[in-house]
């Protein structure tokens, strides 16, 4: 499956906003995505600032498959993001967001020159957690009450990957594939 990233813009307000509404159980208390012409103008906006990159997850015939996003990055001796995700409906669970994620992961360590990207996902969404632990992330602790979606504040276990990690993580899928041929 061939999948490619794209910033996002005003063109894909019509697309993504009725995306948005075709994923709202998908997205349950899960996730919290701009549902409004309003809501999305504003996360175009956020955009532009140095310390936010996002991304369209796109299929080859350039429909919008899944969201991931680089926001809090910080520059100096951290050199550090966060990375928040979802998938829109019908496209979860066909792969798209893993390899979405492994582009994105290439370009944080890349040309954003990042050295770690984290993940806060809450203890029960398993599907996010396994796609994470596929990219080489490791648990590091669980934090009570970190953020508040859909009106309460919940728990996110936090997930991170670095340079080195992503790499090891790399190495190791070449191998396991060089195995099965």
């Amino acid at each position: 499956m061939i999948v490619h990233l794209v910033t996002p813009a005003p063109r894909h307000e019509t697309e993504f906003l009725a995306a948005v509404a075709r994923s709202r159980r998908l997205h349950g208390a899960w996730v919290t995505a701009p549902s409004s012409a309003a809501e999305y103008a504003l996360y175009l906006k956020e955009r532009k600032g140095p310390r936010q990159v996002k991304f369209f997850v796109c299929l080859e015939d350039r429909r919008i498959c899944g969201v991931i996003n680089l926001s809090e990055i910080v520059r100096g001796s951290f050199q550090s993001a966060y990375m928040g995700y979802y998938a829109l409906s019908p496209h979860s669970g066909k792969g798209y967001m893993s390899a979405g994620i492994d582009l994105v992961l290439e370009r944080a360590f890349g040309e954003l020159r990042l050295h770690r990207v984290e993940a806060n996902i809450q203890p029960r969404n398993r599907r996010s957690i396994e796609l994470v632990r596929r990219a080489g992330f490791r648990l590091e602790g669980v934090s009570q009450r970190y953020l508040r979606i859909a009106g309460r504040w919940r728990d996110h276990e936090r997930w991170a990957i670095t340079v080195e990690d992503c790499e090891l993580a790399r190495r190791g899928r070449r191998l396991h594939l060089a195995a099965h041929e």
